[in-house]
């Protein structure tokens, strides 16, 4: 039978655990959304450091959080999440990223889905940009952040979790440094835990790439996490990631040397067409998949834009599955600039709109 947080008799204690690097006025926004929390106090706010040069550590102090720098090693995720769940008291435990800002009515909506079944680890809801108008990539990636509720396979950085799921499975695998919820995901799994996503508004994020550079490296970093799990489960009876690796690879190659050779085509016999066959071939596949998430919450055209990078991100994808072949200790892979101009205000901006559910 379910049982909601307003009928229990027992609400468990919560800790947030935010982790960050040189996030700046980001930080100071995620910190005072986590203080304004509806109907459930935090029993702590911990904000775990990465080494910031950019006066976090002092900000967050001054905010009233429980500052924990990461230990001399890889700042990672995965690292930072670690340090910061087993310093917490809480028998839930809500992750945040340093650039995200949560919706106050979040926490109470996942703790009554955890709820629902004592199988159920964990819950997570819609993540969404702050400001899709800072630039092109941004208003494209905004959607990648949707999914349809239901059981899931996996969660990302922000998620209410029960800390005995966390404690199961000994939390996240620090020597990932990309791909490190998924990969705890799928060992939840095998103990019979269960993930859900919810139909509500979780947070706003600040991806803050402006140029395309960013955008590479972004992409990139996610063909090395697909590379790094899927090949931890390859040859199990749950081969997780493995296909979508393997697809990639696939797509990658695709993108990549079709447009050489037909390119070398058109020039060899001096006519644009075996070029131009093969722009067409993108738009129709954009097209295709823009008609398959048409459920996605966007304009026609945004949706478009967003079919034509499912396609062509396959090939800085792809890339960093190489990386990972060539080099399986690379140091964290960041896209993100250590200052960048200050993410509209929620409050006062239009932007605050974007925690709407779908």
């Amino acid at each position: 039978m379910s049982t909601s947080p307003a009928s229990s008799a027992h609400q468990p204690s919560l800790s947030v655990v935010i982790i960050g690097r040189n996030e700046g006025e980001r930080l100071e926004r995620c910190i005072l959304s986590a203080q304004a929390i509806e109907g459930w106090t935090p029993r702590e706010i911990l904000y775990v450091d990465s080494g910031s040069t950019d006066g976090s550590v002092e900000l967050a102090t001054r905010l009233g959080a429980t500052v924990l720098p990461l230990p001399p090693g890889a700042f990672t995720a995965a690292r930072a999440r670690n340090l910061g769940w087993r310093h917490a008291s809480g028998e839930m435990i809500l992750f945040l990223d340093g650039d995200t800002i949560l919706n106050a009515d979040f926490p109470l909506a996942a703790l009554a889905k955890v709820q629902e079944n004592e199988t159920n680890a964990a819950a997570w809801g819609h993540r969404r940009e702050v400001c899709p108008c800072l630039s092109p990539y941004v208003r494209i990636l905004d959607l990648d952040w949707i999914y349809a509720p239901g059981e899931t396979l996996f969660f990302g950085g922000d998620v209410l979790v029960r800390r005995a799921a966390l404690e199961a499975v000994n939390g996240f695998d620090e020597t990932l440094i990309a791909g490190e919820e998924p990969e705890m995901c799928r060992r939840m799994r095998s103990f019979g835990w269960h993930i859900q996503h919810i139909d509500a508004p979780m947070t706003l994020h600040d991806l803050a790439i402006t140029r395309f550079s960013q955008y590479w490296r972004r992409s990139q970093r996610a063909g090395f996490a697909f590379a790094a799990v899927s090949s931890r489960f390859r040859g199990t009876s749950d081969p997780f990631w493995s296909k979508d690796a393997s697809r990639n690879r696939q797509s990658g190659l695709f993108w990549l040397l079709t447009p050489i050779l037909l390119l070398a085509t058109s020039i060899a016999l001096l006519s644009p067409w075996p070029f131009l066959i093969w722009i067409l071939l993108l738009l129709a596949f954009a097209a295709r998949t823009a008609w398959q998430y048409r459920w996605k919450p966007a304009p026609r055209g945004t949706l478009f834009l967003w079919g034509i990078h499912s396609h062509l991100q396959q090939i800085p994808i792809l890339f960093g599955q190489l990386e990972f072949m060539r080099n399986r200790d690379k140091a964290l892979m960041e896209y993100k600039d250590v200052t960048s101009d200050p993410v509209p205000d929620p409050v006062s901006d239009p932007v605050s709109d974007r925690i709407q559910t779908r």
